[in-house]
């Protein structure tokens, strides 16, 4: 197949790429760089397989030749970013996924677009099923991620129910990996930082909040395999794709803190606690398992070595670490 992935050179981008180019797919990469590096994506640029187009999906935009598929992962994803960036992470959600979707609809191209666990907002069912509507504020800090999410849903709907297109909806929990940027804003990455420096990890509250963390490439196995599922009447509804092993926000900073043989410890910024932060955060993944027999495979511990691994040549301790 001929597939084109829009942010590319993002996190989840590029080990998408890699991993359909090492399954014999072509790969037309776009991303505009708002977010994205190309770094992530060097080691690729050289196989003629892969294309790399710079342009902002916001604009317009065409593709030479036929296109089978469309991966939509095109959006500003951590807090820093999207607090920083919040016009245009309205508007990758809502014009971009809509000329990602007319691109879809004039290549006659099966269609798939990156949501979030975000649109269920701080969330009063647990674990969340993708039935459940969500708590979101909508003019809160986060508002501009989380309604992105929840429009760029709400418009691939309508072009499978107006237009007949073939779409799919993953809704993606915490996920981590390599190629995470180190100011990336996001638990993982924030804690490996401050443990491989020699520094306490900073929890924002009291920790007692709860996430459930996915290695990335059990994420991407997941997202390919609904992106590959035959069409019906239920691969076109959102599925939730993460891990159900949920655990403290206190829990996974100590765990940080041992694979990295940080004394530092922790402290705790109660009164900093992020707006409409969610206080659970665990998917039902009944759905994933199945609809397309998924579930993740690799140990939390197993993924934040080889993780850590990736950071350590990025980190420099500081004086306190010393």
């Amino acid at each position: 197949m001929r597939i084109l992935i829009t942010g590319g050179s993002g996190f989840l981008g590029s080990h998408l790429s890699e991993r359909l180019l090492n399954d014999g797919h072509q790969v037309v990469a776009v991303d505009n760089l708002l977010t994205g590096n190309l770094d992530n994506i060097q080691h690729l640029v050289n196989r003629p397989e892969f294309k790399f187009i710079q342009h902002d999906i916001c604009e317009p935009f065409d593709v030479d030749g036929e296109i089978d598929g469309i991966l939509n992962f095109a959006s500003p994803a951590s807090p820093v970013d999207y607090v920083k960036y919040p016009l245009e992470t309205l508007r990758v959600g809502s014009a971009g996924t809509t000329n990602a979707l007319e691109l879809a609809r004039r290549k006659n191209a099966r269609f798939l677009t990156a949501s979030t666990s975000e649109v269920y907002g701080d969330p009063l069912i647990h674990p969340q099923q993708e039935s459940y509507y969500g708590n979101v504020n909508p003019i809160g800090a986060r508002s501009c991620y989380d309604e992105a999410k929840r429009y760029s849903e709400a418009v691939t709907m309508s072009y499978h129910r107006y237009y007949g297109v073939d779409t799919r909806i993953v809704r993606i929990f915490n996920t981590f990996g390599e190629r995470m940027r180190l100011e990336d804003g996001r638990v993982v990455p924030n804690f490996i930082a401050q443990a491989l420096r020699g520094e306490p990890l900073t929890v924002y509250g009291d920790g007692l909040q709860t996430r459930s963390f996915c290695y990335v490439s059990d994420l991407v196995e997941g997202i390919l395999r609904l992106f590959m599922l035959e069409p019906s009447k239920e691969s076109m509804y959102p599925v939730n794709v993460g891990n159900p092993n949920e655990m403290t926000i206190e829990q996974f900073a100590n765990f940080v803190n041992a694979l990295t043989d940080n004394p530092a410890g922790i402290i705790y910024k109660i009164q900093e606690r992020l707006q409409n932060d969610p206080q659970t955060r665990r998917p039902d993944i009944t759905r994933a398992r199945r609809l397309l027999d998924w579930e993740p495979n690799i140990a939390l511990e197993e993924g934040l070595r080889r993780t850590i691994r990736y950071f350590e040549s990025k980190v420099k301790p500081t004086a306190a670490g010393v």
